[in-house]
């Protein structure tokens, strides 16, 4: 039986497999903020639903229901939160919590107005790619700007849209997704990065820049 939990924990699976590839009860409680026993209850009514193969000490596997569930509840995530900036004047920093609670709530035919409204639109205001009615989930950047070292010109994809403090820091400093900007060096000591964005130069943390995730910019994209 779906429900609001069984949900959350299908999504969150599906998450840590596409960030580490492999996901360990202690990693779920971590995120879903539960004990370990709790998960592990958890983890055998999904399995029993036929949405994961648990594997005791292998970690956790959604299978293709599942995968599709975890599909289908990041679409209304996505869509709702796209929706509550354009069309209801929320900021982006404003609506992760709000798309949270939403999610579990919404029809099929709730969602296809939505989509149809917006324009059938490809990414939500933080960058993350919206599934397909389909199933189907573009491919998507998971390049940290943390992890630059050299001068180059790059392209903001994606930011992560748990935190709305940083949210609205990274707006502040105008780094924000489909924003071209310049790493031109880090402060010594693992310092603050500087970046050239626009005609500004700007200091973002190295813990700030995690959650910032970036391609190499072309020609046409500066």
């Amino acid at each position: 039986m779906r429900t609001p939990s069984v949900e959350d924990y299908i999504k969150a699976i599906y998450k840590a497999h596409a960030e580490s590839g492999n996901v360990a009860t202690q990693e779920l409680a971590d995120r879903l903020g539960v004990s370990a026993p709790a998960v592990s209850k958890m983890m055998r009514r999904l399995s029993e639903l036929r949405l994961i193969t648990h594997t005791p000490y292998q970690g956790v596997k959604l299978t293709r229901a599942g995968e599709k569930l975890a599909l289908e509840i990041i679409r209304h995530h996505r869509l709702i939160e796209l929706y509550l900036v354009q069309a209801m004047g929320y900021s982006w920093d404003a609506v992760h919590e709000e798309a949270e609670r939403l999610e579990h709530h919404i029809s099929e035919e709730f969602e296809e107005r939505m989509d149809e409204l917006l324009g059938h639109p490809t990414a939500c205001p933080h960058g993350d790619p919206i599934p397909t009615r389909a199933g189907t989930i573009a491919r998507t950047s998971n390049r940290s700007l943390a992890h630059q070292r050299t001068r180059e010109h790059l392209i903001v994809r994606r930011v992560n849209d748990a935190d709305s403090e940083l949210l609205r820091h990274l707006q502040s400093l105008g780094v924000t997704p489909g924003t071209a900007i310049e790493f031109v060096s880090q402060e010594p000591f693992e310092g603050p990065l500087v970046l050239q964005v626009g005609g500004r130069r700007v200091r973002l943390t190295a813990q700030a820049a995690k959650d910032v995730y970036v391609d190499a910019a072309n020609a046409d994209d500066r």
